[in-house]
């Protein structure tokens, strides 16, 4: 069930309809610098962006003391032995939390995380610790949508589908899915799309479909993966620009 506090509802009912910008740079992109974050995000507030989100403690301290806008925080940790990489402790959620984030956005599929354990136990843990957060569950398929709803997710996005290891082969967004998902528990708890969304008109045909609201970070954020997909296309698809995106840093 959808969440009945008053400051949560405010927050994730301001989303409706809205466009949330993913700003996030990595210190081995072309385009890093430490400013970057905020300058995407004084961006995407300008434009009317609803949210932002963004990753590491730092990042986002960073935005929230610029931007005046509702935050989805993560901090992407990688481990060799695991695709696991977006939230993937308690620990790393406090520090989401403590560094501004009103949501926190967590791997919530059933990949084994780097303490061979399913990444969707998780966020139980995390809703009894920070219960004054609210939940971001990114999932890959309908299943773990339904598991995070079940676990207290208060929004859930198929963030991760085509990067499991499932899906790692698909570049286009899962739309039929994504609809059937909001059919089914669009009732329950927030349902936003994120994830291989390159235009306004995908963006649009999302909300159409039932989406609360809609997330986008490459095609807007990251203009050496945008100028990527051309050189892909324009050299015949010989230089897989998703290799690069996936890429551990």
């Amino acid at each position: 069930m959808k969440t009945t506090d008053a400051r949560k509802k405010a927050i994730l009912e301001s989303f409706k309809n809205g466009l949330i910008v993913s700003c996030q740079v990595q210190k081995d992109d072309p385009i890093y610098s430490e400013e970057m974050v905020v300058k995407m995000a004084e961006a995407a507030k300008w434009a009317g962006a609803v949210g932002i989100r963004a990753n590491t403690p730092e990042q986002i301290r960073s935005i929230k003391d610029k931007v005046d806008l509702p935050m989805i925080g993560l901090y992407k940790i990688w481990h060799d032995n695991t695709d696991v990489f977006i939230t993937p402790t308690l620990e790393a959620a406090v520090q989401v939390w403590e560094a501004g984030a009103e949501i926190i956005a967590m791997d919530c599929t059933n990949q084994i995380n780097h303490l061979g354990k399913p990444a969707y136990e998780l966020l139980p843990i995390v809703k009894k610790e920070i219960p004054e957060a609210m939940l971001f569950a990114d999932v890959s398929n309908y299943e773990e949508a339904r598991r995070a709803i079940d676990n207290g997710a208060d929004i859930v996005g198929p963030t991760l589908y085509g990067y499991t290891k499932e899906t790692k082969h698909i570049e286009l967004p899962d739309l039929r899915e994504f609809a059937r998902m909001c059919r089914e528990m669009g009732d329950e708890a927030y349902m936003v799309m994120e994830g291989h969304i390159y235009t306004p008109e995908d963006a649009m045909k999302c909300i159409y479909l039932g989406a609360h609201a809609v997330v986008v970070g490459s095609a807007i954020t990251r203009p050496h993966l945008t100028a990527k997909r051309f050189v892909d296309l324009l050299g015949g698809y010989q230089d897989n620009w998703r290799e690069a995106e996936r890429k551990k840093h």
